[in-house]
């Protein structure tokens, strides 16, 4: 398997990924029995729905520069069709990238048409929830096998109540999954290094985080971005708050300032 390596930059004219051609058919959205418009989303999506915003948030910033690339796709729950004969044959990963795309011809279309796009995604992940968890486990491996998908990951937020093991990763490897080997590391911190990504996602206390062995530190934790951000918005406007109070007392002790000059001048006539 040809590992992707990731982009050294951030400006898409220097892409790590050659843009593949993309070849539109026409879809007839009516013999679909479902709404491609609308995401196909357990009932318990709430469960795992932080999570799945984390690990998107953290992919954006590092492979699509926030959706300005043109050559990487990057989504969630949507549909991710797999016989060009029948579009009702389909998945929905909870989140999922494919580099070297022609991205915004995919998202109008509404549907990740492999035979269309060029290739499958490269990378799918899982989140557990109560209604999902025997699927991610017994049949979406075999789903996503067949697509072709290079490496599928699997992050069940509770420890593995819902998956048997709080992270797993497998490599492609004919028509299954070879599990990529996992490391814990002295703080109980559990790892695997995804080579498509050339990160590895790590099951911190129930939350997803990425680590960048070539630099030595973690993504950004956007839990704690968010978190920041909201404290300085707040130092910001208190500070605000300050400087106007200030000017308002300043423009007050002027105007008494102003009083009592126009009042000497009413007690002295002759000056």
């Amino acid at each position: 398997m040809t590992t992707l390596k990731t982009a050294k930059t951030t400006q898409p004219a220097k892409s790590a990924y050659p843009m593949l051609p993309y070849q539109k058919g026409k879809i007839d959205y009516g013999s679909l029995n479902f709404d491609p418009d609308v995401a196909d989303v357990p009932p318990d999506h709430m469960e795992q729905n932080r999570e799945i915003r984390e690990v998107l948030n953290a992919l954006s910033a590092r492979f699509t520069d926030f959706d300005t690339r043109p050559d990487v796709f990057l989504d969630n729950d949507s549909n991710v069709c797999y016989n060009p004969d029948d579009l009702n044959v389909r998945a929905a990963p909870d989140v999922y990238i494919a580099f070297g795309v022609d991205a915004e011809a995919i998202r109008p279309r509404k549907l990740y048409l492999p035979w269309e796009v060029g290739k499958p995604p490269d990378w799918a992940l899982e989140v557990a929830s109560q209604t999902t968890a025997r699927q991610d486990t017994n049949r979406k491996p075999a789903i996503y096998a067949q697509i072709g998908i290079p490496e599928y990951w699997r992050f069940d937020p509770t420890g593995g109540r819902y998956h048997g093991q709080p992270l797993y990763g497998g490599q492609l490897a004919g028509i299954t999954y070879a599990p990529i080997p996992l490391t814990t590391e002295p703080d109980g911190l559990l790892k695997g290094y995804s080579q498509i990504l050339e990160l590895s996602l790590t099951w911190h206390d129930g939350w997803p985080r990425f680590y960048d062995p070539a630099a030595g530190n973690y993504l950004e934790n956007w839990q704690q971005v968010w978190t920041a951000r909201q404290a300085e918005q707040a130092a910001r406007q208190s500070t605000q708050a300050a400087l106007h109070n200030e000017r308002q007392a300043r423009a007050a002790d002027q105007e008494r300032i102003r009083q009592l000059e126009a009042e000497l001048r009413r007690l002295r006539p002759g000056d």
